[in-house]
């Protein structure tokens, strides 16, 4: 399935200058959206549109692709989020022959958010054919039943018009709960942006978070980098950012001594730790010898176990040399990545 990651980012900010290329946590704000996109393994694609030729080198030293420059016309104050989207897909369509059936919306403004929300909205999506959307929100700091609209003459009425009797009178713990949505991360199908011409369809799902670090001001930009530092002060010192490259057959599925891949079973607890290391910042690379011995093509059966599986990755690799001994200086057993996973904090099961 292509599922495109799209990251608007366009260059004309009025609240902060150049509010995506400022620097938090160490690199461009534009920067965390690109790397959570990279990190989702449900991702195949993550896309840039931006207006600004200087913003699409920055967003290509990051690894996005930036294909096309955004025309001004949608690149205002006032432009929306379906004519960026509506554009994006019509210029794949004729340039690139790319039809994805899902995009995944994120905001270059909310840089805290975790890649496993990204995968777990997309799942829901996938596994359910009746929803148009799944879009992240958060339970609401005031509730709308006590809110008002005031008109010329200075009359109030309510915003809601509900069944509760005078329900803005009601104590709030006797309201229904309301949620906000946090501009974090939103999840839609293709079909309903071409052909409803919406961003969220009629049948949304709400993946409710707990926070929102949506950036509009110097506080909130402020707020945001010290909850990124944050992040990073609460990983374990010894727990800082490496590459681990992990086989698949014998480590992260079982090993099958027909060499019918299709038979393989997933090493669960070895996927838990995987999924972890992935979580805490490391990179993850998966790679297999399938094909070297039987000359067949296991690249998509590969790939689908992968997601199935949920194995959290950021490469997949293949064409490893068949042989029967690996000698390497820096290999670890299997037990001893476990060990590892587990002194860095990662919980029982």
């Amino acid at each position: 399935m292509d599922i495109l990651a799209l990251i608007p980012a366009r260059s004309g900010s009025k609240s902060i200058k150049d509010k995506n290329l400022r620097q938090v946590g160490g690199k461009p704000l534009l920067a965390w959206s690109i790397e959570h996109a990279l990190a989702a393994r449900t991702v195949t694609r993550t896309i840039v549109s931006t207006d600004s030729p200087r913003y699409a080198e920055i967003a290509k030293a990051f690894g996005a692709e930036v294909p096309f420059l955004r025309p001004d016309e949608i690149s205002g104050d006032l432009s929306t989020d379906l004519e960026v989207f509506e554009h994006a897909l019509h210029w794949l369509q004729v340039h690139d022959a790319y039809r994805p059936e899902i995009c995944v919306h994120l905001r270059p403004t909310h840089p805290v958010r975790k890649p496993e929300d990204i995968n777990r909205m997309v799942e829901m999506l996938v596994q359910d054919p009746t929803l148009d959307s799944v879009r992240s929100v958060v339970n609401a700091p005031e509730t709308p039943f006590k809110m008002w609209f005031r008109n010329a003459d200075g009359l109030l009425s309510p915003i809601i018009q509900s069944e509760i009797r005078e329900a803005y009178n009601q104590p709030r713990q006797a309201l229904p709960p309301t949620y906000l949505q946090n501009a974090s991360i939103d999840v839609v199908r293709t079909q309903v942006i071409q052909e409803q011409r919406s961003m969220n369809g009629r049948r949304i799902h709400g993946y409710v978070m707990d926070s929102i670090y949506d950036i509009d001001d110097e506080a909130q930009l402020e707020r945001a980098a010290r909850q990124l530092s944050q992040i990073s002060a609460d990983r374990p010192t010894s727990a800082s950012p490496r590459t681990f490259v992990f086989d698949i057959d014998g480590v992260v599925a079982t090993l099958v001594p027909s060499l019918d891949y299709a038979l393989a079973k997933p090493n669960l607890e070895m996927i838990r730790a995987i999924n972890f290391l992935h979580g805490q910042g490391h990179r993850i690379v998966l790679f297999t010898a399938r094909g070297s011995k039987t000359g067949q093509d296991w690249k998509d059966l590969t790939r689908r176990q992968m997601a199935n599986w949920g194995v959290e990755h950021d490469e997949l690799l293949f064409g490893k040399p068949a042989a029967d001994y690996y000698v390497d200086d820096k290999a670890l057993h299997v037990l001893d990545a476990l060990t590892l996973a587990k002194s860095w904090g990662m919980p029982d099961p």
